[in-house]
């Protein structure tokens, strides 16, 4: 029953164009426009995961289902893939922004910082600034996740409380 549950969950998969390369974002839940959905509904968080190597999103969908209905789906859970690491069908429309900042090339984002500049580059034009985050980085994402965090330490964090509030 739990499997089937978690079956009927909607992932929305888009190829975005982030910092000069093609990126695939895999979204779980119904929300796939924080910027522009201005409804009630709206969610205030956003769980947002950063794979390990080798980059693949599709990997983890089973791991946000989960934590889409962990949560009551209440918020959504995004997947961005590494820059580079995963192509468009020939049939899958890259989708671009005109005011933003990934439309702009970022130097050597193939590398290291240039993956770190990648993942900050699509929050800064993705995602509301208002919107509290749950960062879960993988392996190497997790290393991207904290340098994002000393390179941001003003991103929105809804981070967690250890024990019981003196």
């Amino acid at each position: 029953m739990d499997s089937e549950l978690k079956e009927e969950i909607p992932v929305h998969e888009e190829f975005i164009l982030c910092g000069g390369a093609e990126t695939q974002v895999l979204k779980c839940g119904p929300w796939t426009d924080l910027f522009y959905d201005q409804s009630v509904k709206r969610p205030k968080l956003l769980i947002f995961i950063i794979p390990g190597n080798p980059g693949f999103s599709a990997f983890y969908v089973p791991f946000a289902k989960a934590l889409y209905s962990l949560t009551n789906r209440r918020f959504p859970v995004w997947i961005i893939s590494h820059a580079g690491h995963a192509l468009a069908p020939k049939n899958k429309k890259i989708l671009k922004t005109s005011e933003d900042s990934n439309a702009q090339e970022i130097k050597d984002i193939y590398g290291l910082n240039g993956q770190i500049e990648h993942k900050l580059a699509f929050l800064r034009t993705h995602v509301p600034k208002d919107m509290k985050l749950v960062l879960i980085g993988h392996s190497i994402g997790s290393y991207f996740t904290l340098q994002m965090l000393k390179r941001v330490p003003d991103l929105p964090l809804m981070l967690p409380t250890l024990g019981a509030k003196k």
